[in-house]
Order: structure tokens, then C-alpha cells, then sequence
């Protein structure tokens, strides 16, 4: 059985703790959190260490720009670690700063699992190398990213929100049609948030507050919505999710192929935690190899993820 600690019980952390618990290899050992939670099973997050020897793989659920980029330095010294990491730009720098860490300490960093970074990754990795000639295109959407509606929510005065990615379909349809479309993510979508905001804050400078995030909101047209929670709670509590990558590209003879991956996920959490959990397992196998250091989706076999034997992976999936 593979002892499996989450921290973090937000939406990732609750929909981690659901998976884990219908996992026949796993065993959740713990749940921490910052929060007092008064029931079996969780802990405060400053008693961690005393489970070091308890814990096979630590999932991260926390937020990428408040939780992750602190904690994950901090627990890959005494803990095997998987997490969500999703700020691109930054996924360089503390790939580097975890790895490091890692590897003084003898331990496993699966950094920047999901859909994107994670699936996507890959499938865009996949699709140049076969289509060497092409460009790649990756939209997001329409649906609510954690990551963006958690950086909204921390802004002072925000008391709740929510937020949508929302691809424009003018391009899509351009790219499959084989038409050169000046392309950047940041052309390509549009950022829609609905927040609810606290008594006695003035909603223009929250507004602009939202739209001046950096990495999430700063170079996308965006759209302020401030409505109440009741509305909120009624509309905009779903968490659906989605994407897609495509690669247009050309083959020896100058052919025309497309390659693309197409996500539509009714929770976003739940899909994510199942990625989160598969890469659990690959930590697990990657260490009883006695491996060590950092790893992204990229560096690590298909093999690793599964519960059967390679022999038996070929034949079921070759």
C-alpha cells in the first residue's frame, strides 16, 4: 500500500482525499491544513514532520502563488512530494530550487501535474517531435480555472469569486482551416470573473486590482462581474473545466496533419486529483528505483503511473 499524506482541503485537497480512499494500492495516512479541522484524520500543517516516517508521497493542494511555491521547499526535505505547480513562467526556476532540494535530500519532486501544465504538456511534447514542422496551439476553456479564482480570492476585500477561461472560437476555426493566425494565449482567450465583494471596498479598485494580477489576468482582456453570493452560489459553483491542444504541422511530403487533444471535464478538482494520484504512484515507483531529484510529466514513463507489471502494461495497451 502506498501511505499517501494531502495538504491542503480546499477543492483539490477534498476531491484528493475522495480518490485516495477508492485507490485499492493507497492508504491516506493524514490530511494537514492550516485550518483547525476537527476530525479524524487531519492535522495541523506545523505537525507534519512527526508523520516523516509514516508517509510514502505527499500530495501539494494548496494554491500555486500563496501555498505551493512556500510549502513544497519546505516539505520535499523530509517527504516525497507531488503537486499542481501551474504558473508557466515560473516552472523553470522552481523546477531548479526542487530539484536541489531533492537531491541534498535524498527524495522525489513530481512537480506541475494536472491537465495543464501535466496532459497537455505532453501531448504538445509528443506533437512536435513528430511533427518537427508546425506550430502548437493551446486553448483553455470555457471553464473555471483554481488557479485564477484562487488568486482573485486573495485579493483584500474579495469575500468570494469565481472565474472563467473562455477561448475565442474565430481562432480555432482559422487554425484547423491551415490559416497563419498571429496567435498568443493571451489573444486567443478572454478571462470572465464574477467576485463578490466585502462591505465598505470600492469595487473599481478591486477591479482593477483583478486585472493587474500578473500570470493570471495583466495581458488578457478581462471581464469584472460583481454580483452577489447568493448568485454566486446559485450560477457560478460548478467547476467545470476544459482545453485543447492542437498541432498543425507537415509531414516529409509537405501533407498537412493535425494533431489535437480535446479535454471537456465537468469538475475540474476531481480530474485533477485523479492526475495527481496517478503521479503519487510514479513517485512511489520512481523511488523504490532509488531515484532522486525533481521530475515533470516529461521525464516519466507511462510504466511509472499504472499499478500492473510493464509485461502486462504491453500487452493490454500495444
Amino acid at each position: 500500500m502506498i501511505r499517501i499524506g494531502i495538504v491542503g482541503y480546499g477543492n483539490l485537497g477534498k476531491s484528493c482525499q475522495k480518490l485516495v480512499e477508492k485507490t485499492e494500492d493507497m492508504k491516506l495516512v493524514g490530511i494537514f491544513s492550516r485550518r483547525e479541522i476537527k476530525k479524524d484524520g487531519f492535522y495541523k500543517i506545523e505537525n507534519i514532520e512527526k508523520f516523516k516516517d509514516d508517509i510514502d508521497v505527499l500530495i501539494l493542494c494548496g494554491s500555486s502563488d500563496k501555498d505551493i511555491r512556500v510549502q513544497a521547499p519546505l516539505l520535499i526535505k523530509n517527504f516525497n512530494t507531488v503537486d499542481s505547480f501551474d504558473t508557466h513562467k515560473n516552472i523553470p526556476s522552481y523546477e531548479e530550487k526542487m530539484g536541489k532540494i531533492a537531491e541534498e535530500n535524498d527524495k522525489i519532486a513530481i512537480i506541475s501535474t494536472g491537465w495543464d501544465p501535466g496532459l497537455f504538456s505532453i501531448i504538445r511534447t509528443y506533437s512536435e517531435a513528430i511533427l518537427e514542422e508546425g506550430k502548437t496551439y493551446t486553448f483553455w476553456g470555457k471553464g473555471i480555472s483554481q488557479g485564477h479564482y484562487a488568486a482573485v480570492r486573495n485579493i483584500e476585500g474579495i469575500k468570494d469569486a469565481s472565474q472563467y477561461t473562455i477561448p475565442k472560437e474565430e481562432f480555432i476555426k482559422k487554425i484547423k482551416n491551415g490559416e497563419n493566425s498571429e496567435f498568443s494565449p493571451e489573444a486567443a482567450h478572454i478571462r470572465e470573473v464574477f467576485a463578490v465583494a466585502e462591505e465598505g471596498y470600492d469595487k473599481k479598485e478591486l477591479e482593477e486590482k483583478i486585472k493587474s494580477i500578473p500570470n493570471y489576468f495583466d495581458k488578457y482582456h478581462t471581464i469584472v462581474h460583481f454580483i452577489s453570493q447568493e448568485e454566486l452560489n446559485k450560477n457560478h459553483k460548478g467547476m467545470p473545466h476544459g482545453g485543447k491542444v492542437i498541432r498543425v504541422g507537415q509531414s516529409p511530403n509537405q501533407n498537412q496533419s493535425t494533431i489535437e487533444l480535446s479535454l471537456s471535464l465537468e469538475n475540474n478538482p476531481d480530474f485533477t486529483a485523479a492526475v495527481n494520484i496517478a503521479y503519487a504512484r510514479a513517485a512511489y515507483n520512481l523511488k523504490k528505483e532509488n531515484k532522486k531529484g525533481a521530475f515533470t510529466v516529461i521525464d516519466i514513463a507511462p510504466k511509472y503511473l499504472l499499478k500492473e507489471t510493464r509485461q502486462e502494461l504491453i500487452k493490454k495497451f500495444i
